[in-house]
């Protein structure tokens, strides 16, 4: 893939049109990441969007997005939901996220492959995404699993700050940018999420835990579920899931 995706079909609609242009590969990547809020998944999605080349599609950046546009050019009923639901620290309900994955489903069928972080979160959106893969003759490669015991997970959160226009992730101890509050690469005040505020972090635990139990239960019986501990360094943990890959299928290796 020539340069780095703008992700602009993905972030914007199917009415904007990215700049990915991919080559002919032999075998197109595709994974879905899973994990709690706060257990690096974000991290992990750019190590291996670069290692594998491949676009890292996060619902989150979706609706960052759309929060960020709002006050310009407004947003369908939809999106306003979503963005509601956001803001209580609630889950997105499914037949919110599944319409507008499909508004977006050409990022899925790209012959670039893809990563998606966040989606789905309920088996009721994981037997929506085969459907859209079948529809073309596509399937997942693996389904990444990262655990961390909660304690850890909550302490996480509250240190996280995200750039507001590259979404790029920092941690005020473990990953903190150059200059305190500053975005390396933009320049611009760090932000921290509403939903990685501790009111409404008990609330996005809860909800994960009642729903992930059975994701995963549906992953391990199509055997695409791939376990990974993740209480290492983020490069750490990128080895240990690049390892895990390459012990269940060699041709993950480029």
């Amino acid at each position: 893939m020539e340069g780095k995706p703008d992700r602009a079909t993905w972030l914007k609609g199917p009415k904007v049109l990215c700049n990915v242009r991919p080559e002919h590969r032999a075998h197109r990547h595709r994974f879905v990441l899973l994990g709690a809020p706060g257990v690096g998944k974000g991290t992990q999605a750019e190590l291996l969007a670069e290692h594998f080349d491949i676009c890292p599609l996060s619902t989150g950046d979706v609706f960052r997005n759309a929060k960020i546009l709002l006050p310009q050019c407004g947003c369908d009923q939809k999106m306003s939901t979503a963005l509601a639901h956001m803001d209580a620290g609630e889950l997105v309900p499914d037949e919110i996220v599944i319409s507008l994955i499909k508004e977006r489903q050409k990022c899925l069928h790209c012959r670039g492959g893809f990563l998606l972080d966040g989606f789905p979160r309920t088996v009721a959106q994981a037997m929506a995404l085969d459907k859209i893969l079948e529809q073309n003759g596509e399937q997942l490669d693996a389904v990444l699993n990262y655990e961390l015991p909660l304690e850890t997970i909550v302490a996480r959160l509250g240190g996280r700050r995200t750039c507001p226009k590259c979404k790029k992730v920092y941690h005020l101890e473990s990953r903190p940018p150059k200059k305190m509050g500053i975005c390396d690469d933009c320049g611009l005040e760090l932000v921290q999420r509403d939903d990685d505020r501790p009111e409404a972090i008990c609330v996005r635990m809860a909800a994960y835990q009642k729903s992930t139990v059975l994701l995963e239960h549906f992953y391990r019986k199509k055997g695409l579920l791939v376990s990974i501990e993740a209480d290492a360094t983020p490069r750490g943990t990128f080895k240990r899931t690049i390892n895990s890959l390459e012990t269940r299928n060699g041709s993950f290796s480029i």
